[in-house]
């Protein structure tokens, strides 16, 4: 299935903010380990709307350029774990991070298309 891709930022942006929405909910699943039972709601809504949302985006783009961006819920889980929860950040899990951020980079990146003779 062949997509636009003028519109291929706007897919990646939609999955990006999808997977925001994702993370953030199942951060508040987190929290609500203490028993909170708004926070398991409000986890459903964010967790619910983000996956809504990369149906939206993969209108959008190539399967095999969007879906990796959601791989940025990996990296702002590690970022959430630190600054909300004081969950250590380790050396490997920032190299992890770099790693994550340079592929989603690559990926994002406009493909050259080279001259070929036929």
């Amino acid at each position: 299935m062949k997509k636009n891709k003028q519109n291929l930022p706007l897919g990646i942006i939609l999955m990006l903010t999808a997977s925001l929405l994702t993370c953030v909910g199942q951060l508040c699943w987190k929290l609500s380990a203490s028993g909170a039972l708004w926070l398991v709601l409000v986890g459903f809504v964010l967790y619910g709307c983000g996956a809504l949302l990369m149906v939206v985006a993969l209108r959008f783009g190539e399967l095999s350029i969007l879906h990796p961006m959601l791989s940025a819920g990996y990296v702002l889980s590690i970022v959430l774990g630190g600054v909300v929860l004081g969950e250590s950040v380790t050396a490997y899990k920032a190299a992890g991070v770099a790693v994550i951020l340079l592929g989603l980079v690559l990926l994002s990146a406009p493909e050259k298309k080279e001259d070929r003779p036929c």
